[in-house]
């Protein structure tokens, strides 16, 4: 089911030149983008405290993904999708395994930091950035489904542990939020 998923979504590529740029285009700067969007909070004029704790939480959820992402990379070793003949690759080859997505990690790693912190408003503006980065992956050949639903999972988990080990109006956080 996985590969006929992501075969129908990558179905779309190499039809539309104009979509398989863009796509090409939100895959590569996407993250990016999120990384700068979530700085970009720092100097938010409402709730500050609170939403500087929130750019903390999500930065340190978006390593603590890319860090879990590493060490399940050293026991799960799936192949990419343009690999297996599934989907038709639109960028160059990757050299690592498909499992987890780290894109997928890094962007709802940001999604859950924010979503715990009851922040809606950014939260959902974060969140159609991450689906959009997640379907750019899809569209582009480079992963499978599942790869995302686990790059998804594995940045929620993050956050949960951050959320669970960084608590807001510690004397760390405190410190950290009154920087600039």
């Amino acid at each position: 089911m996985d590969a006929a998923l992501t075969h129908w979504i990558n179905a779309a590529a190499g039809i539309n030149p104009l979509l398989d740029r863009t796509m090409i285009a939100i895959s590569q700067i996407g993250v990016p983008l999120m990384v700068i969007a979530v700085a970009l909070q720092w100097w938010s004029r409402t709730d500050r405290a609170h939403v500087r704790h929130a750019c903390l939480s999500a930065g340190l959820s978006f390593l603590l993904g890319l860090a879990l992402n590493q060490a399940i990379l050293l026991f799960v070793h799936r192949i990419r999708p343009y690999d297996a003949g599934v989907t038709h690759l639109l960028i160059a080859p990757s050299a690592d395994w498909s499992f987890p997505s780290d894109h997928a990690t890094a962007s709802m790693a940001i999604v859950a930091a924010f979503a715990m912190q009851a922040l809606p408003r950014r939260t959902l503006a974060f969140f159609i950035m991450a689906l959009l980065i997640c379907w750019s992956r899809l569209h582009i050949g480079i992963h499978y489904t599942g790869d995302i639903v686990g790059g998804a999972a594995t940045g929620a988990a993050a956050a949960l542990a951050v959320r669970l080990g960084y608590r807001e109006n510690s004397r760390l956080d405190a410190f950290a939020t009154s920087i600039l």
